[in-house]
């Protein structure tokens, strides 16, 4: 039996609130529409925090909104699991890629592995990411920006900057360090996409979601067979080469895992950081006055660029599951119920944001939460910021003006999405 809800069993004026709320909250739709997103959240936030969700066609689970409810669940390793459900899916989907992996999940990297394979699974490539790394990578990032620019400017004053900048410089920087050639970039950006996005309908491959993402994650799976088979034989100094090579435990990764452990670095090494790059030029589009200031105060980048990442945060949930019988802010949460952290949520929350609602590049503190926190914090997250630094400092050098010549389009998706088509209008300098 499922502990009681805080609200939802409860008649009352907010009940029907509520459950408009949590449909808003779960569907794909609702996470393409950021005024009605943000209504949802903020009444659950302040009426249902924590809410029982049963909705027919997915098994259930409780809706976390609150930031504190999150950070503590978050950091309760012990008490909440990563697996095995990790994202929040269709019973329909869970059973189609169930039947291809034979496994209780889509894939096994990660973001669904606890103690004792975590660590050793993410000592794997984490000296890639470590400081001394990333350093050597700020050159080549600046050239990078500079690079994908110089071609929007060949074409003209107008381009799309999620699909013509965004994507193709985010994806090269993963590609670049996995060592794939640049050639085969729009291919694997648009398998993983799909893969994450499922439900999207320019994202997906076939109607149903979980028959996209079987397409994409099989898709995957060969070309990255053929990745690894190739660095086995020759092995070289990118990240394929650490991967196909590693033993965590002593022995060589299983398949499974193997594989997973590149659809993980294809889906969140790109499309994270690309949709924040382009949710936060249309944050400052949106206000020209903080865009203007942007300009005058570049040593305002750092804390604009966290403002974007609290501000876009393009993970929406990741899912934890209670390993015994426990409480969350005075909630009983019973062994084996599955718990869907909201970070979007989180990251507007009036209780820990001062004017939550108001996208501001100086805001100081933001102890945002758009990577997550505890010991599944985004092991990328030094990488994206210093992404995002390098192509926001050489747009704003570049222009003189950017402006919005167009429709703003989404990601159709409750685990990620964020801006995936921003027309702009952009003048460079002379």
């Amino acid at each position: 039996m499922s502990a009681a809800p805080l609200l939802s069993s409860k008649p009352g004026r907010h009940a029907a609130a509520i459950a408009r709320a949590v449909d808003v909250l779960i569907s794909s739709k609702g996470h393409a529409s950021p005024l009605r997103l943000e209504r949802a959240c903020a009444l659950l936030r302040q009426h249902a925090p924590l809410h029982w969700v049963e909705r027919p066609g997915v098994r259930p689970f409780w809706a976390v909104t609150r930031y504190a409810d999150i950070v503590a669940i978050e950091t309760r390793s012990r008490d909440f699991a990563a697996g095995p459900r990790t994202y929040l899916a269709s019973e329909a989907s869970e059973a189609v890629l169930q039947r291809v992996t034979g496994k209780p999940q889509a894939v096994r990297s990660l973001t669904e592995m606890d103690a004792p394979d975590h660590a050793a699974y993410r000592a794997v490539i984490q000296g890639a990411f470590a400081p001394p790394a990333l350093r050597a990578m700020e050159s080549w990032l600046t050239q990078w920006a500079a690079e994908i620019l110089d071609r929007v400017a060949a074409r003209g004053d107008a381009c799309d900057f999620a699909r013509d900048v965004a994507l193709p410089f985010t994806f090269r920087v993963i590609g670049r360090m996995l060592g794939t050639p640049e050639a085969d970039d729009a291919r694997l950006a648009r398998l993983a996409q799909a893969f994450v996005a499922a439900e999207d309908p320019q994202r997906r491959f076939a109607e149903a979601p979980g028959d996209t993402m079987r397409m994409a994650m099989l898709a995957l799976r060969d070309y990255f067979e053929a990745v690894v088979a190739d660095r086995r034989a020759s092995p070289r100094d990118d990240l394929a080469s650490l991967i196909a090579e590693s033993a965590p435990h002593g022995a060589a990764m299983p398949h499974y895992e193997l594989i997973s452990y590149f659809i993980l670095l294809v889906t969140a090494g790109h499309d994270t950081t690309s949709l924040a790059l382009a949710g936060g030029l249309e944050a400052l589009l949106a206000d020209p006055g903080q865009l203007e200031r942007l300009r005058a105060e570049p040593e305002l980048l750092d804390p604009a660029i966290e403002e974007m990442l609290r501000w876009t945060t393009p993970v929406r949930h990741f899912m934890r599951t209670a390993v015994g019988d426990t409480e969350v802010a005075g909630q009983v949460i019973r062994e084996g119920e599955a718990l869907a952290l909201f970070f979007h949520s989180g990251n507007r929350d009036e209780a820990v944001f001062d004017e939550a609602g108001t996208f501001r590049i100086d805001r100081s503190p933001n102890p945002h939460i758009a990577f997550g926190r505890g010991p599944h914090v985004c092991m990328g997250l030094q990488l994206a910021r210093m992404q995002m630094r390098a192509m926001f400092a050489e747009l704003l050098r570049r222009t003189s003006h950017i402006a919005l010549a167009g429709r703003v389009r989404r990601v159709e998706s409750p685990f990620m999405s964020g801006v995936s088509g921003l027309p702009i209008h952009i003048r460079f300098r002379e």
